[in-house]
């Protein structure tokens, strides 16, 4: 299948004041989108608190629906009964006014949302909904461990994987050697925050001079998609575009996103912008995870990370938000903050690091607030 190499991700749609989306402008970006050359558009039952995939479904109306390939998600953890599989799957059917997904990811597995579908039955939903025409194309989306990431793709025949991956995630979470993993087993890699939530397209301090001395001028947007676009493995790369000017610009630098187009001094340059904030980390958290489960839910490696990108990207505000976001328990879990923390100090007996973790998650609670 001929896919574009940039999908456009709408799950930052642009927004009006009262942070319901802005359909004429959202409207407009995806068509101009398409009628650019992009054929995939990617959605999910949560995004912009269930409003993208009907917003998406209007946008695809005039003819448009024919000329993309469509992808939403299962919400994992909402599912409790094998039922629940066709009721979401049936709902979106709905919400996006067509008879069929395109592709359809099995939403954010880890470990506990793995184990629970898997118990349940997804697998078998998903050759149902397939042989009755409902979705084209399995797939799935990951957040955990590497480990993890090479179970799930050997439990089925996927037609892709979707990770996140960008410069400074190589080794987070499915990370290159997961890249490499699915590729050579004949499944399609779609990424996901190529530019960190568009941390690594912000004009950050100390760190745009290292592009500004290159000796080609890009913008650090352009400088983060072509890195992974340099990489023959990939597939699509998504791109969460929230304005025109950026499905412009997106547009622009796909045009030249092709595998091995970067030469050496280009990647050395990325290099020296990736040195530059990892020297930023203020707690040395490897994300080994052997501090976990924390008896008390405190998410400590994901404390520590929300703090250290906070510290990298100069980006409190937004590292907050999505501290809150991931770590409040909205999908059903308990809330994992820092302030959690009853310092019982389990966690620093298991550290293979020796980190003073109490210290750390204290500095976290402070910084970000309860």
């Amino acid at each position: 299948m001929d896919l574009s190499i940039l999908g456009f991700g709408c799950m930052r749609l642009p927004v009006q004041n009262d942070r319901q989306i802005d359909e004429p402008q959202a409207t407009k970006m995806i068509r101009y989108a398409i009628d650019h050359g992009v054929n995939y558009i990617d959605t999910a039952y949560p995004y912009h608190e269930g409003q993208s995939e009907l917003v998406v479904g209007r946008a695809l109306r005039d003819g448009y629906r024919e000329k993309v390939q469509l992808a939403t998600k299962l919400p994992s953890w909402l599912i409790a009964k094998r039922e629940n599989m066709d009721r979401y799957l049936n709902e979106q059917l709905q919400r996006l006014g067509t008879d069929h997904i395109d592709f359809y990811l099995v939403h954010g597995l880890n470990q506990t949302t793995w184990e629970t579908t898997a118990r349940l039955g997804v697998l078998d939903f998903l050759d149902e909904a397939v042989a009755d025409g409902r979705i084209r194309y399995p797939a799935f989306s990951f957040h955990d461990a590497l480990p993890l990431f090479k179970e799930i793709v050997d439990a089925y025949e996927w037609t892709f994987a979707q990770i996140q991956y960008n410069f400074m995630d190589e080794k987070y979470q499915a990370g290159t050697e997961g890249l490499d993993y699915a590729a050579e087993r004949d499944i399609g890699i779609v990424v996901m925050e190529p530019l960190r939530g568009g941390l690594l397209a912000k004009d950050v301090p100390g760190v745009q001079g290292i592009f500004d001395r290159a000796k080609v001028r890009r913008t650090p947007a352009e400088w983060g998609l072509r890195w992974v676009w340099n990489h023959p493995a990939v597939t699509v790369v998504l791109s969460g575009m929230s304005t025109m000017e950026q499905a412009r610009e997106n547009i622009a630098y796909a045009q030249k996103g092709l595998p091995g187009s970067l030469s050496r001094e280009d990647l050395a340059v990325i290099g020296n912008v990736r040195d530059e904030l990892a020297s930023r980390i203020k707690i040395p958290c490897t994300g080994c995870n052997y501090c976990m489960p924390c008896k008390n839910g405190v998410n400590i490696p994901g404390c520590f990370e929300f703090y250290n990108q906070a510290h990298i990207y100069d980006a409190k505000e937004h590292s907050g938000g999505i501290y809150a976001w991931a770590l409040g328990g909205i999908f059903g879990g308990i809330p994992a903050f820092a302030s959690c923390c009853l310092a019982c100090g389990e966690c620093e007996e298991k550290c293979p690091q020796g980190l003073p973790i109490q210290k750390h998650l204290k500095k976290v609670a402070e910084y970000f607030g309860k």
